[in-house]
């Protein structure tokens, strides 16, 4: 497996280009954020990523975590580095200086959170989670509460975990049977949970579990769920630890990938009840779980584009110094395979996308920095449209290609690709579950489709046409066929996509939008994909212009959005066609011909 190098030229472009990282540093409570401050973030993480936490990866898939004598032992120097990320206060990084954060905006933790993802996805998934958690209860909690977990959440002294699936309630929420009895000012919970990450674990002192449950006088359905905070080891009203808590690790999963990262199923309540404390108000609990829900799902996304661009990083050194045969028309002597043209056209196929899914991922965190601070209601109100709109695309349609994308990187490597040494493979374990945690790719799909295409008549996404509409006098105005043949394909993909939501918005059969949905998904992330590799081409094109430009990185930028134009774009009439044709006929055939 190659050493992971984070691409700190292609981030700095997709921040400044492309996620307005000016406008957002210039909104009220970044004032300490300047821009030299966010290069220094930026360069350290990466120095963290490729130097302690990357070469934990490999050794890590090998070895596992594992549950021995009642202790979950995660793999060796995880210990180590997570003490790196707690003395660098890394976990703080996007929170309020008064629970300890550095304030930093949502957009500089985004990127960092793409290099740690890159460089080791089943470690970065502890602090995911645990910056989910303290967003869970910074929006719900009381103040007492704040006060009780925040500090140790957001230094990262303690962390934090998401306990919603059961055994016989997946998706389906309203299913879950875990129950919580009042017990004075707090509460006891009982209960099973499956697919806890990082459930269990050493690497910290206590770990801060919220989880869904139920009251026994509590209406039936979502709206009859709690949330509670239930900490490994109980506290009392100072913080101080006490003693262990009826909080238990019953088993560890054993998975296709993400091999370091503890999967538990937890048990609460065995001995008595699992001491906890209520987060707001009463059957309120899947609305509140939502924030932390929302941030997985972004945090998710970007594991798609971090498995992805780590997967193309080692494609292409391997593809440098693999010599097979002489590439077609090639008339120089021995080369790599990367000058091969059917391996060019992976690498560059891995390449546009990797490039389109990071900037739409920096922006969605831009437009929540924006919705959270900018003074100007309708400028808030029409970014958090817009963060809400592309959040299912950003996790559905970056983690399907982010699998594709590592896909690639094994057919690269070729039969070698197959070999675990290569690491080639643990690329593709690791990628396949990101379609499924955090709500499967149809979820993420039918939120899209019927939340946000739907319910508001298409005005989300027919605000963010027209501005992909209004991209066409600027590259009008770009002389040359690259900005003429991205112009025509981002036009076709416009079209294409604006006449599917007309198509979903004059149906009436609720089965068809369902059955059309992933499609419909594909087709969005297809677009606007390509709508920020058009953008990316224009802002490399103003920069050519400029005093010491960098003029090879630059037109890279211009011929990797042709790219992404001619060979990506097109697939959107293909997606739109399955999307609605393809769908009518979907439950044709008789269940029992199945």
């Amino acid at each position: 497996m190659t050493d992971y190098a984070a691409p700190l030229r292609d981030m700095e472009f997709a921040l400044r280009e492309l996620a307005h990282l000016d406008e957002v540093l210039a909104l009220p409570g970044f004032e300490d954020a300047g821009a030299d401050v966010v290069a220094s973030v930026l360069e350290e993480a990466a120095k963290i990523a490729a130097n302690v936490i990357g070469p934990l990866n490999a050794p890590g898939d090998r070895q596992g975590s594992k549950l021995v004598d009642g202790v979950v032992k995660t793999p060796d120097g995880w210990h180590e580095a997570w003490q790196t990320l707690v003395d660098g206060t890394w976990n703080a990084l996007p929170f309020s200086p008064e629970w300890g954060g550095m304030g930093l905006p949502h957009v500089v933790n985004t990127a960092v959170q793409e290099m740690w993802q890159s460089a080791n996805m089943a470690f970065a998934l502890c602090p995911m989670l645990t910056q989910g958690a303290v967003d869970a209860i910074v929006e719900n909690g009381s103040d007492a509460l704040k006060a009780l977990f925040l500090p140790k959440l957001v230094s990262g002294e303690w962390t934090g975990t998401m306990n919603l699936t059961e055994p016989q309630a997946g998706s389906d929420l309203a299913a879950i049977r875990s129950r919580a009895e009042r017990d004075g000012g707090r509460y006891r919970v009982f209960g099973q949970k499956i697919f806890i990450t990082y459930g269990d674990h050493t690497l910290t002192e206590n770990i801060v579990h919220l989880v869904l449950a139920r009251l026994p006088d509590a209406p039936a359905g979502l709206k009859g769920i709690s949330l509670f905070a239930v900490p490994k080891i109980k506290v009392d009203d100072a913080g101080t630890l006490l003693g262990p808590n009826d909080v238990r690790c019953v088993s560890l999963e054993h998975k296709l990938g993400i091999h370091g990262s503890p999967t538990a199923v937890m048990s609460f309540g065995d001995n008595g009840g699992a001491e906890g404390y209520l987060i707001g108000e009463e059957n309120r609990g899947v609305e509140y779980m939502f924030v932390m829900m929302n941030h997985a799902r972004l945090s998710v996304g970007v594991q798609g584009l971090g498995i992805a661009d780590r997967a193309y990083q080692q494609a292409v050194s391997y593809a440098r110094e693999r010599v097979q045969g002489r590439p077609a028309g090639w008339t120089g002597g021995k080369t790599g395979i990367i000058n091969h043209p059917d391996v060019r056209r992976m690498l560059m196929t891995m390449k546009c996308q990797v490039e389109a899914m990071r900037a739409l991922a920096y922006e969605g965190a831009a437009c929540i920095d924006i919705a959270h601070h900018i003074p100007d209601p309708a400028r808030k109100a029409a970014a958090q449209q817009r963060y809400e709109l592309l959040t299912p695309i950003i996790k559905g349609w970056s983690t399907e290609v982010g699998q594709e994308v590592a896909s690639l990187g094994v057919q690269v490597h070729g039969g070698m690709g197959y070999v675990e040494e290569t690491g080639a493979a643990q690329h593709l374990r690791d990628a396949r579950i990101t379609t499924i945690y955090e709500g499967t790719t149809a979820i993420q799909a039918n939120d899209l489709v019927f939340r946000k295409v739907l319910r508001d008549k298409g005005a989300g996404i027919g605000a963010l046409i027209a501005d992909i509409r209004d991209l066409d006098a600027d590259l009008a105005a770009r002389p040359g066929e690259d900005f003429a043949a991205i112009r025509r394909a981002l036009a076709e993909g416009a079209d294409t996509l604006a006449g599917t939501v007309a198509c979903f918005l004059g149906n009436d059969n609720p089965a068809l939008p369902a059955a059309g949905a992933v499609p419909f998904l594909r087709l969005a992330g297809a677009v606007v994909g390509g709508y920020q590799m058009a953008r990316a081409a224009l802002a490399a094109a103003r920069r050519l212009g400029e005093d010491g430009a960098d003029a090879g990185f630059l037109n890279a930028k211009i011929a990797t959005a042709r790219f992404y134009a001619e060979t990506i774009l097109p697939t959107a009439q293909g997606f739109a066609h399955a999307a609605t044709a393809g769908a009518a006929v979907t439950m044709a055939v008789d269940e029992a011909q199945l």
